[in-house]
C-alpha cells in the first residue's frame, strides 16, 4: 500500500489516533527511537499523520522530535505511577480480587504478576495461607511479607520505579527454571479476538515465560482493559484456564473467550 492511499482512519490494529500516539509512545520508549516511514509502515497511515502524532506527543513531554523520527522525552513518562493506576476501577479490581482467592491451592506454589490488580489480590489472601509465592512485585511481596505461614520469594532485576517492579532479563532468567502450581497474571488490554497484550515487549517476554512456568493460569482483568488492543500479545485465551472479569464485560465478549476454552468467572 502507497503512503498516498492511507487515511487517518484505524489502521492494521484498529488504533484510532489517542491509541496509536499511545502506542508510539510505548514503542519509542521500548526501542529508544522510531522512524517516521516505520510507524507509517506499522500502522497503516501517511507519513504526514505520523509527523502530527510525533508533534502532538512532543507537545505532550512524552517525545523528542529528531530527524527523522523520535527518541523518549523521558525512559519513564510513558507508564502511569502504580500508585496513580490503582486508583482507577478501584471497586471493579476489588470485586476481580475477592474472586480470585477460589484460584488459589491448598498447598504448593504461585506466581503473583505484577500490576495495581494484582496488588489488590494479594491483600485479600487470608490469613493462615501456607503456599510457596513468588512476584516480580515489590508492592506486592510488602503486602505478603506480614504472612507468617507464606515462604516469600521475590524475582530479581531492575526496579522499574514506575511500576515496583522487575521485568528485565535478570527477571526472565530467574523465571526460566521454574514450575509453579499457578500464575496470577494480569495485562494492559485485552480483546476477545487477540488476547492479551501491553505496550512493552520486554514485559510481554516475561509475562510468557510466567506462563510457560505454570500448570494452570488464571488471568484477572477489568471491563475496562478490553478496549483497543496494545502492542505487543503475550497471551492467547488457549493460554488462559480461567479468566476473572467485571459483570460490565459485553456477555458476546464473554461468550467469544468461553468458546476458546477458558473459564470466565464474572465478579
Amino acid at each position: 500500500m502507497s503512503s498516498t492511499s492511507r487515511t487517518d482512519q484505524p489502521g492494521v490494529h484498529g488504533l484510532f489516533q489517542r491509541e496509536r500516539q499511545q502506542a508510539i509512545v510505548a514503542l519509542t520508549v521500548d526501542e529508544g527511537r522510531v522512524e517516521v516511514s516505520e510507524l507509517a509502515d506499522r500502522f497503516r497511515v501517511t507519513t504526514e499523520t505520523i509527523r502530527r502524532d510525533l508533534s502532538d506527543l512532543q507537545t505532550q513531554r512524552l517525545v523528542r522530535r529528531v530527524h527523522g523520527g523520535a527518541v523518549p522525552w523521558e525512559r519513564n513518562r510513558f507508564e502511569p505511577l502504580l500508585s496513580v493506576r490503582s486508583d482507577h476501577h478501584a471497586a471493579e479490581k476489588g470485586r476481580l480480587a475477592k474472586a480470585a482467592v477460589a484460584e488459589l491451592p491448598d498447598t504448593g506454589s504461585i506466581i503473583i504478576d505484577s500490576g495495581s490488580t494484582l496488588n489488590r489480590f494479594a491483600e485479600e489472601i487470608p490469613a493462615g495461607t501456607a503456599i510457596r509465592i513468588i512476584t516480580n512485585s515489590l508492592q506486592t511481596a510488602q503486602v505478603l511479607a506480614k504472612h507468617d505461614g507464606i515462604e516469600l520469594t521475590v524475582i530479581g532485576g531492575k526496579v522499574r520505579k514506575n511500576t515496583l517492579a522487575m521485568v528485565d532479563g535478570a527477571a526472565m532468567a530467574a523465571v526460566a527454571p521454574l514450575t509453579v502450581d499457578t500464575l496470577f497474571i494480569s495485562g494492559d488490554a485485552a480483546s476477545a479476538e487477540t488476547g492479551l497484550t501491553t505496550p512493552y515487549s520486554e514485559e510481554a517476554s516475561l509475562k510468557r515465560a510466567m506462563i510457560n512456568a505454570a500448570r494452570r493460569v488464571v488471568a484477572l482483568v477489568d471491563h475496562s482493559k478490553f478496549s483497543a488492543d496494545q502492542l505487543v500479545r503475550f497471551a492467547q485465551w488457549s493460554d488462559i484456564d480461567v479468566l476473572i472479569t467485571n459483570i460490565e464485560v459485553a456477555p458476546t465478549i464473554i461468550a467469544t473467550i468461553e468458546a476458546t476454552g477458558t473459564t470466565v468467572v464474572v465478579a
